[in-house]
């Protein structure tokens, strides 16, 4: 018993002095300080309730407080209830504080909460219509990646942490199984290929003794990086790894496969959510909180309809300038991919040299980004290959962002499962998406600004982060980056056609109503992908409705406002004062973005 109060009372301690760190940090860069201290509480409560976030971020560890890392989260429903009461008491309290006193920096930050709690009340009704467990994540397979990548072994305690957190997945998998089975009863349930999909990757998973799980590989590596560690102690912690997994992993997951085995006769073919109570108002909502923006599903697919057209034509002018003439573009592309000159050896060797390949084109931009961008981030990228065993269902590429701490840097995860789905023509694009100057420069330098409420580097505005991506695409054509290399270019224009052709698949199925079979042959039709890869993103849009729309209308947005920055400004512009004016404030919902950039550029021409 004394040793048990001797822990909570450690563990309390901990809490307090970690708040009282972040606390005390922001003080010094705020005032007045009552409404900072409010921003703050709210990040505090959440990520003292998420404890993967905080390892995550790796935010807690400078405050010396580690107890998160022997956690898991709680996912259960009342969970999920408790935090929509809790969005609508911060709200309330949030508009208590008499806005025309606050700095102008303390208003954006208010109008940015706020923005995201209305969203969060509004979203009460559909709070439990989407599919947490599908083929693109879920506990099946982001549980397992968090703990090989994430959780952080540096110490004999950082392995007894992996070892009892391990020893949660049955209650948290169990919350899971409550969750769906509450969004079943309510006539919520994922289309047939989801439970398909998920089934084959968890016995996939489980379908292998507990020594050669990455559970199991990827935390015996992460002891070999202690010499501290004795042989025989490395040893007494792998084996209680393994044990652990055949007692309390590998149950769990036979508990979610015998759910989905039941649900399995129970499912439909039918893929769009309009199929779900109240369907059409749950994808209004999905499109409005995905993009920021109040745009229609009708207003979606008619631009993506545009959009097609245009670049369609762009990609017919390159073609025909290296002698590709007659047929659509998708024709020709389809042909390119089967040409040996575009693609590396589908073995360990070709693996290297395309990972070799990413690295050489990120560092060939970061040599001329300083022209281009004032801030630039501290924090380091690295170019890994995605984990093996969630390969099969995951999409080409991600970025899984550093800690906030620095002792972790970013990542750009490629997928290498096929080499011949690895175009060479399109590698730079996915380079400059996902790392320099995409999802690496915006997520870090969202995190290292300083005087920002810690919640402002982290709220997820898709529009803003992936059409900022998808805009460095494009802006690497600005840069140069694409000179004389046609086919480099033409990738350029297949990628920006991928995300315009999502504005009508995405409407399409959930708004229009089409079938999956009619989804996969308009996309195979305009982007030159080949069936399976299309099947896979078409099958991404269905359980994530409204999230593809973002890219394209985020993208346009960033164009729109350069383009009006360069207008307005003339021969004052420079695209690095742009960029730190759009990167400077962390990720914002779009229609706030622009507002910022309006009084930006009045501010900067009147000075």
């Amino acid at each position: 018993m004394r040793k048990r109060i001797v822990k909570v009372l450690a563990a309390l301690i901990g809490v307090v002095v970690f708040g009282a760190a972040v606390f005390l940090t922001n003080l010094i860069w705020f005032r007045p300080w009552s409404l900072n201290l409010f921003y703050e509480k709210i990040f505090i409560r959440v990520a003292l309730e998420n404890p993967e976030l905080l390892t995550s971020i790796g935010i807690a560890e400078q405050f010396g407080y580690r107890a998160h890392n022997a956690h898991l989260a709680d996912v259960s429903v009342e969970k999920t209830l408790r935090d929509i009461r809790l969005a609508k008491e911060d709200l309330a309290h949030l508009h208590a504080y008499d806005f025309a006193q606050q700095t102008p920096s303390q208003q954006l930050s208010t109008r940015v909460l706020a923005w995201y709690l209305d969203s969060t009340v509004a979203g009460e009704p559909f709070a439990f219509h989407d599919y947490p467990v599908n083929q693109m994540f879920g506990i099946q397979s982001s549980l397992p990646e968090f703990m090989a990548n994430m959780h952080r072994v540096p110490d004999a305690k950082g392995a007894e942490h992996y070892i009892l957190r391990l020893g949660e997945w049955g209650r948290k998998f169990d919350q899971v199984i409550a969750d769906l089975k509450h969004r079943e009863a309510r006539g919520i349930t994922p289309p047939r290929f989801v439970v398909q999909r998920v089934l084959s990757e968890m016995r996939a998973f489980t379908g292998k003794p507990a020594a050669q799980n990455l559970l199991v590989t990827s935390f015996a590596k992460k002891l070999d990086a202690l010499p501290a560690l004795s042989p025989a102690d490395k040893s007494s912690f792998t084996g209680r790894v393994e044990r652990a997994i055949d007692a309390e992993v590998y149950p769990a997951y036979g508990r979610l496969i015998a759910y989905f085995d039941a649900l399995l006769p129970n499912t439909t073919t039918d893929d769009g959510v309009w199929k779900l109570p109240q369907g059409e108002a749950y994808y209004a909502f999905r499109l409005q909180t995905f993009t920021t923006t109040k745009m229609t599903a009708a207003q979606v697919h008619d631009l993506g309809r545009r959009e097609v057209e245009r670049i369609e034509a762009e990609m017919r002018a390159i073609l025909e300038a290296q002698g590709h003439s007659g047929g659509p573009p998708a024709e020709w592309l389809l042909s390119l991919k089967t040409e040996p000159r575009f693609h590396y050896s589908n073995n360990d060797e070709g693996r290297a040299a395309a990972l070799a390949e990413y690295r050489r084109i990120i560092d060939e931009c970061l040599a001329l980004t300083p022209r281009y961008f004032g801030l630039q981030p501290k924090a380091k990228l690295e170019v890994r290959r995605i984990p093996e065993f969630k390969e099969a269902t995951s999409p080409a590429a991600y970025y899984q962002g550093g800690a906030l701490d620095g002792t972790r840097p970013g990542v750009f995860f490629a997928n290498l499962r096929n080499m011949a789905e690895v175009d060479k023509f399109g590698m730079k694009t996915l380079a400059y998406h996902e790392g320099v100057p995409g999802h690496h420069f915006q997520i870090t330098i969202a995190h290292e600004i300083k005087g920002l409420p810690t919640f402002r580097g982290l709220l997820p505005f898709t529009a803003y982060t992936e059409g900022w991506a998808l805009y460095t695409e494009w802006l690497a054509k600005e840069m140069g980056l694409y000179q004389d290399d046609p086919y480099g270019d033409l990738g350029r224009l297949q990628a920006e056609m991928l995300r315009a052709v999502r504005l009508v698949v995405d409407t399409g199925i959930h708004y229009k109503r089409w079938t999956r079979d009619q989804a996969i042959a308009y996309m195979i039709s305009k982007t030159g992908s080949d069936e399976a890869t299309v099947t896979s993103e078409v099958e991404r849009y269905i359980v994530m409705p409204g999230q593809a729309c973002a890219y394209k209308i985020g993208m346009q947005k960033f164009q729109e406002l350069r383009a009006r920055a360069q207008e307005t400004l003339g021969a004052k512009f420079t695209d690095a004062v742009f960029h730190d004016a759009v990167l400077g404030n962390g990720p914002l919902p779009l229609e706030i973005l622009e507002e910022r950039v309006n009084t930006w550029l009045a501010g900067f021409t009147t000075t």
